[in-house]
């Protein structure tokens, strides 16, 4: 059993021993650190946080815990319940707040849960904020607020479809044009709250949905990443049903999946991508960004559309650090996380659904027809286990050097960009290993730079 403390917020298995899982007194402790970071860095007499948590089982007990925290350090509780990711985000702007908690492992299995931290414009905190909240937590510099300073705690209902509500508000997207395709969709929404959402925001679009694994109960029929090995049965459903295509959405609600309707995957990597297509055709075009790791392909759109694509290290922090930076219109991660600043600067599947759903009206083509409209990269996802003792840092360097006349990028890693392929590797900020992306034109050319670079790395260590 695990406890991961990073930047972000607090991740781990429940159960088990203090300090080593997620136990109840790791909940306080984390709650409780952060609640004091707000404190120190403001100077508002009352404070207000936002609150939400996915549907897992753990999720209600470890919400307690963070809401009552807050209130006895004196901060005000605004709490949403059963949410998304990118809801509590929106919430955290419209409720005017000083920040935000999410309750969610994200993607990981059933025993995971998570504390995920936004800072008072509904982003991820930067590495120096989530730093100096680590350090109150190690230290336990907390002071707790006297009886008559109590924080309240205020539950709100109904913000999901409030969320939707502003989803549908975007110039960006053509309701219209949604409901004269009538569209037939299949949701996998692995019993979290995406089977409150999806069905939502699909039927106020005029969509029949049919849907699979929508009870918000916890319990996960598969794995719940969206990857093509986990999701068998969508992609048998939509084949059966004749529908036009599947989505699929993680727990909280910040990746997105897509089958075609022949039953294969649309592809993670080409969530972003048609989402970009989409906005940069109805914009005149724009700049773009993804994480070092993601596909040439949004590279391909963004140039064809006369923008301009840049790349940032991988998390989400940092594509929204770097799209601020380059004014991107549109951004995101290869693992079907969509960022649109027109809504806010969060991975939002509900955003995603919008705006594929009106790109293939558009297009008036079929799901599968459109996938074959862009560049054809396959990508292998591998990764080295070193001993502890094994400076990763330096074998990367050696890497730098071996291909120094290519185009190598060091922002997170080592980035050798060929001709027609690429490949990144990266340290694993929880584990001892190397992760090695490859992509190239051919799934066997992709592997095979794979095991090229596995047997250089080796040799180098």
């Amino acid at each position: 059993m695990t406890l991961i403390k990073s930047i972000s917020g607090i991740r781990g298995t429940i159960g088990g021993e203090v300090n080593n899982n997620l136990t109840p007194l790791d909940a306080v402790k984390f709650a409780a650190a952060y609640g004091m970071w707000l404190k120190e860095k403001s100077s508002k007499t009352k404070l207000t946080v936002v609150i939400g948590r996915d549907a897992r089982i753990s999720g209600s007990m470890i919400g307690d815990l963070v809401a009552k925290t807050l209130i006895g350090l004196g901060i005000n509780v605004k709490d949403l319940g059963l949410s998304t990711t990118p809801t509590v985000e929106i919430a955290v702007v419209l409720e005017n707040a000083d920040g935000g908690i999410i309750i969610t492992a994200s993607h990981n299995p059933k025993q995971w849960n998570a504390l995920k931290l936004l800072n008072n414009k509904g982003e991820f905190i930067n590495a120096s904020e989530g730093t100096k909240i680590l350090n109150i937590a190690e230290n336990e510099d907390f002071i707790f607020a006297e009886v008559d300073d109590l924080g309240t705690h205020n539950k709100i209902e109904g913000y999901i479809e409030k969320h939707i509500n502003e989803v549908l508000k975007l110039d960006i997207i053509d309701i219209n044009a949604i409901q004269e395709a009538k569209f037939k969709v299949v949701i996998d929404a692995v019993n979290s709250t995406g089977g409150i959402a999806l069905p939502l925001l699909l039927n106020k679009l005029g969509v029949e949905c049919i849907e699979l694994y929508c009870e918000p109960n916890g319990h996960f029929p598969h794995n719940p990443e969206p990857l093509k090995e986990h999701l068998t049965e969508i992609s048998k459903l939509v084949v059966n049903q004749k529908a036009d295509l599947g989505f699929v959405v993680d727990p909280d609600v910040d990746r997105l999946a897509i089958v075609c309707e022949d039953g294969s995957m649309f592809g993670e990597e080409y969530t972003l991508v048609a989402c970009a297509d989409y906005v940069l055709g109805k914009l005149n075009g724009g700049n773009t960004v993804s994480n070092l790791s993601s596909s040439r392909a949004l590279k391909d759109i963004t140039l064809k559309h006369r923008g301009v694509y840049s790349s940032s290290a991988v998390g989400e922090v940092n594509v929204v650090h770097e799209m601020k930076k380059s004014n991107a219109i549109i951004g995101g991660e290869g693992n079907g996380g969509i960022i649109y600043p027109g809504s806010h600067y969060g991975r939002d599947s509900l955003v995603g659904v919008v705006l594929f759903l009106s790109h293939l009206a558009h297009k008036n083509i079929s799901c599968k027809a459109l996938k074959n409209n862009y560049p054809n990269y396959f990508m292998s996802k591998q990764k080295i286990e070193l001993t502890p003792d094994i400076n990763i840092d330096a074998v990367l360097k050696k890497m730098e050097i071996k291909y120094q006349n290519e185009s190598v990028n060091t922002v997170d890693g080592v980035k050798i960009d060929f001709e027609k392929e690429w490949v990144h590797l990266r340290k694993s900020n929880t584990e001892p290993i190397i992760r090695i992306y490859t992509e190239s034109f051919s799934l066997d050319n992709a592997n095979l730079l794979a095991e090229k670079i596995i047997e250089e790395v080796k040799t180098l260590i």
